[in-house]
């Protein structure tokens, strides 16, 4: 890992937020795989 040189409070807070959201759109989208593997197996 690089080191980066210091970043300011809010820009950490930035990169924190940009983060979660990409990581909130990955799980839903293996969240909606698993559930159609689901339905597929229930019907």
């Amino acid at each position: 890992m690089k080191r980066r040189r210091k970043l300011s409070f809010e820009e950490l807070i930035k990169e924190n937020k940009l983060e979660l959201m990409k990581d909130a759109k990955a799980l839903e989208r293996i969240e909606q795989r698993l559930e159609s593997r689901h339905l597929d197996k229930a019907e």
